[in-house]
């Protein structure tokens, strides 16, 4: 068990324009929180200026990538060095209001994570983003059966020992708050979400949109089929089986009455066996917790 106390994990790639002032954001932010606290910040290779400033910046521990190795993997590498039992995570492009951070530490007692969602009137979202930010949320929501106001939020507050349970799922990019977000709802965690802004990013931002919305979704479905498969196949199975029985008795009564063909009972066991792989998969579920 990790000591008590607070540990701030910034992951920073090419933050020049905003680290000093973000960092100094989330100081002022936590200096009349009595628990004790510390700031790693892990700079991921960045080919700018950032390794130099986080020179200047003092009361914080520096982790340097040697090269690039990606959003979830400097995140890991933060939690893995962090010394107390909860982990806030923000970024240090400025677009996250860390003078909200209190907001959610001192929703601590009562929940597992406590996450920023970006859902008050002040919130820049890129146009392009919006569309497949929209599809993605009501695909998590509908495999997982829980409101989602904010899917990949990267300001939020959680327990070590829950990263640490979910470990080996984090990837290196991008998906590692989409993730852990999933994995705590199809686990039964105490999630809340707080209403915050989102301001416009300062410096260029590293998101590639089409690329990483199809990422996005490679994750939603992985992670609803390791924790919850059932609900992941029930639904394609059900549909075949209702649209055998369908087709089949339209083949009796109206195509070729008092004659039914192969196709209805071909659709009407696949969409059976779907169902009984995804009871399969939900019994291996449950004997592994």
């Amino acid at each position: 068990m990790s000591n008590e106390g607070i540990s701030i994990v910034i992951p920073v790639y090419n933050e020049q324009e905003a680290l000093k002032e973000t960092i100094q954001t989330v100081h002022e932010a936590i200096k009349n929180i009595p628990d004790q606290k510390e700031i790693i910040v892990v700079n991921d290779g960045s080919s700018d200026k950032t390794k130099e400033t986080l020179k200047e910046i003092n009361n914080i521990q520096v982790i340097n990538n040697p090269y690039n190795l990606g959003y979830g993997a400097s995140l890991k590498k933060g939690i893995k060095a962090a010394k107390y039992n909860w982990i806030l995570i923000t970024d240090a492009d400025g677009t996250y209001p860390v003078k909200d951070i209190p907001k959610l530490i001192g929703e601590r007692a009562n929940y597992d994570m406590i996450v920023g969602a970006r859902t008050k009137k002040n919130v820049h979202v890129p146009a392009l983003r919006k569309p497949a930010k929209w599809i993605l949320t009501q695909l998590a929501q509908f495999l997982t059966q829980k409101k989602i106001p904010d899917l990949n939020s990267g300001l939020r507050i959680f327990k070590k020992d829950i990263a640490m349970e979910f470990w080996h799922l984090f990837p290196s990019r991008f998906s590692f708050t989409t993730t852990i977000t999933l994995a705590c709802l199809t686990n039964d965690y105490l999630v809340k979400f707080i209403p915050i802004d989102y301001y416009k990013r300062k410096g260029k931002s590293t998101v590639r949109p089409i690329n990483d919305f199809m990422h996005f979704n490679k994750v939603i479905f992985k992670i609803v089929l390791y924790f919850n498969p059932l609900r992941f196949f029930l639904w394609p199975g059900a549909i075949l089986t209702i649209a055998g029985i369908i087709y089949g008795f339209y083949q009796v009564l109206v195509s070729t009455p008092g004659n039914l063909g192969q196709f209805p009972f071909i659709l009407f066991l696949a969409g059976i066996q779907i169902i009984m792989l995804g009871l399969l998969a939900e019994i291996m579920v449950k004997s592994r917790k």
